[in-house]
């Protein structure tokens, strides 16, 4: 476990690795920001606490890996706006509509903490498990090699308009669903 300071937003950010970082091959590698509903709640809400089970659980099993928890929690709006964007939600509105409705972009977050992360744990070459086109943009940008890597997104009629937005609008790249059946 590392903990890294965020010098310009005093945050600190987690980066759990597992087993030999060395070498040339290419490492797996999951970019998780906060979700504290998702994570730790269990909240049907979003994909979230799946998603970092299941790649925490692939890291694992592989032998080898690295998950960096970024703390960014409500797609960088925050705990206290997340819970004023759930009622929006509640009212109708879909993720995207709810945080613009609050006056943020659709997704505030910034990976820009990964490069000096990765730079530490002497990592440059990653198969990275997202279906967020940005996350591969970003580490493109800081020279990381990408392949990306399908995760699941566990989809009920609890987070169903949840992924649809997040597909139509931010750009997600479709996993196979996947229903609630305890396997991820």
């Amino acid at each position: 476990m590392h903990v890294f300071a965020d010098a310009d937003t005093a945050k600190e950010h987690l980066a759990l690795t597992r087993g030999d970082l060395t070498g040339d091959r290419s490492m797996l590698l999951r970019i998780h920001s906060e979700c504290l509903t998702g994570d730790t709640l269990f909240s049907w809400r979003c994909d979230c606490g799946a998603q970092l089970r299941e790649a925490l659980q692939r890291i694992a099993s592989e032998g080898r890996g690295v998950l960096l928890y970024l703390r960014q929690e409500g797609r960088g709006i925050g705990l206290y706006n997340k819970i004023r964007a759930y009622a929006l939600q509640d009212a109708g509105l879909d993720t995207v509509a709810a945080n613009e409705a609050l006056g943020f972009a659709a997704d505030e977050r910034n990976y820009a903490m990964c490069r000096p992360m990765l730079r530490y744990l002497g990592v440059s070459n990653v198969r990275l498990m997202t279906n967020n086109p940005w996350k591969v943009a970003a580490l493109q940008n800081f020279g990381v090699t990408v392949t990306r890597v399908p995760i699941a997104s566990v989809r009920t009629s609890h987070n169903a308009k949840y992924l649809d937005a997040k597909r139509t609008k931010l750009g997600h790249l479709a996993t196979a669903p996947h229903g609630l059946n305890g396997s991820f």
